[in-house]
């Protein structure tokens, strides 16, 4: 029978640790722009994904995500320990990295809303100097009786 609720409350332990473990003691330099952003666990509690993103230094400078990955990489046994020795479960979880793409969707999202609303600017510039292509009331009008005698 799977826990979900167990799950849940292993993954943002096991978030807390590595984030921690991150910033205090493990001594990459490559890690030092790393942040932890969720965790997942599987419902046998045997797997966790943790998901990072990684910050550039500057507005300018590209961050390095493949520095981060080989650092997480190279870092994933020490990480697994210190999530044993602090979670007391009975089968420690492997640890999986995986970049987090929410900031990259965030900002594309962010792009188009930004078109969009350049876009309906525009359509409403246009709007307000458009006339109309016919006559300004497209529909007919009923036609009076004397309109109608004149016509027979």
């Amino acid at each position: 029978m799977v826990d979900h609720a167990r799950a849940r409350r292993l993954a943002k332990r096991i978030a807390q640790i590595v984030a921690a473990a991150l910033e205090h003691e493990v001594k990459d330099p490559r890690l030092s722009m790393v942040t932890v952003t969720d965790a997942r666990v599987t419902g046998d509690l045997r797997e966790a994904t943790v998901f990072y993103t990684v910050l550039g230094r500057s507005v300018d400078e590209a961050p390095d995500t493949a520095g981060a990955a080989a650092a997480l990489a190279s870092a994933t046994g020490v990480l697994r320990t210190m999530v044993g020795q602090q979670t007391g479960v009975r089968y420690t979880p492997s640890l999986a990295f995986v970049l987090d793409q929410v900031p990259d969707e965030a900002r594309r999202m962010e792009e188009l809303l930004a078109r969009t609303r350049e876009s309906d600017a525009e359509v409403a510039r246009l709007a307000a100097t458009a006339r109309f292509a016919g006559d300004a009331d497209p529909y007919r009008s009923p036609r009076a009786a004397d309109d109608l005698d004149a016509a027979e």
